[in-house]
């Protein structure tokens, strides 16, 4: 085993602190990786203070992972020494059942093994995500980086950017498609930049007036104050897809009413708490209401290579280890534009 400096919750209601895990030695497949950069993701802090249930603490959260490769097992082939590479969401899975031999490893049947508050697949090993200077990963679980993307800002689209890109190619969002996006956030400033490049023509929903700049500039078409009933009762029957990624409670029936018939609305946003629905905003238009969890590897390097190839990083704001506890506190309050990115070599 080797020993890893981390930032850890040692409980739901303290504040993360320095904290000293034990890595595995690589395997032979294994890739051990020196991490550079680590996005901080609002389920970071939703885990964190056990606000969805089922913490395992100490936690070392992190799952949007970027870095150099700095050890390859002996039967690695995909990666050598001085590679950049990047881990998301997913350390491991059984990789026998349906879903992933599918590749969708998200929604593995057996036990997908969660890159932190998790167990690895002995199901006894806890797992300890990005916010530490090292990880072991098996190669088939490590992801390449396209030179075109900076590491610091390719970082949150290990969530941020699957989260959305995976249901926008799952429902075939394109060209002559119109494309609401409810939040302007870490996950909705991606859904703009993606939906974009996809051809859709793109429509924020936000309750803030101040982020309509910032949704031209991502490539948004059109902007809509949401908190304003008389103008979200205009889009009635407007759009053909809604992505919603907002994670605070709020009116889905309002937001389904702006469906044309046959229209599909996609939660990616985790509310803590339950939210009502009708009955008749989905049957009067025979509506949909489904939802999309990040995605498998394969689809994840294909976002990083569509990213690549389109030019679209994250918007971020870096900081030091040292600030997370602050920048926790800021995202609550909105106060990013748009992903922390915890620059890791601060911890060393």
């Amino acid at each position: 085993m080797r020993t890893t400096n981390a930032y850890a919750a040692m409980t739901a209601q303290a504040p993360l602190a320095p904290f000293t895990i034990q890595r595995r030695e690589p395997g032979p497949h294994d890739v051990l990786i020196d991490i550079r950069y680590c996005g901080i993701c609002h389920s970071d802090l939703h885990q964190a203070r056990d606000e969805w249930g089922g913490a395992i603490f100490p936690m070392v959260p992190g799952h949007e992972i970027m870095g150099t490769v700095a050890q390859v097992g002996t039967k690695v082939k995909r990666f050598k020494v001085g590679d950049s590479a990047g881990v998301g969401c997913l350390v491991d899975s059984c990789r026998t059942c349906p879903s992933c031999k599918k590749g969708q490893e998200q929604y593995c049947e057996t036990h997908a093994a969660w890159t932190y508050n998790g167990l690895e697949m002995d199901l006894k090993t806890p797992t300890y995500g990005g916010y530490s200077t090292q990880i072991v990963v098996d190669q088939r679980f490590v992801l390449r980086v396209p030179k075109a993307l900076p590491l610091d800002a390719a970082a949150p689209l290990l969530c941020a950017g699957i989260t959305t890109y995976s249901p926008l190619r799952h429902w075939k969002v394109g060209k002559k498609n119109r494309l609401a996006v409810v939040g302007l956030g870490g996950l909705g400033h991606m859904a703009v930049k993606i939906g974009a490049a996809l051809g859709a023509e793109v429509t924020v929903l936000s309750h803030s007036e101040k982020k309509r700049k910032d949704a031209a500039r991502l490539g948004a078409d059109d902007f809509v104050v949401a908190s304003d009933s008389s103008a979200l009762a205009k889009l009635k029957r407007r759009f053909d897809f809604i992505l919603d990624t907002v994670s605070a409670p709020h009116n889905l029936n309002a937001y389904l009413e702006c469906l044309k018939t046959d229209g599909t609305m996609i939660l990616v946003g985790a509310p803590k708490a339950p939210t009502p629905l009708g009955a008749f905003p989905l049957v009067m238009r025979r509506r949909r209401l489904a939802g999309s969890l990040i995605g498998g590897i394969e689809e994840t390097q294909e976002m990083l290579d569509f990213c690549a190839k389109h030019r679209i990083p994250a918007d971020i704001e870096t900081v030091p280890i040292q600030q997370v506890n602050e920048a926790y506190e800021r995202m609550l309050r909105g106060d990013v534009r748009y992903r922390f990115v915890i620059d890791m070599s601060s911890l060393k």
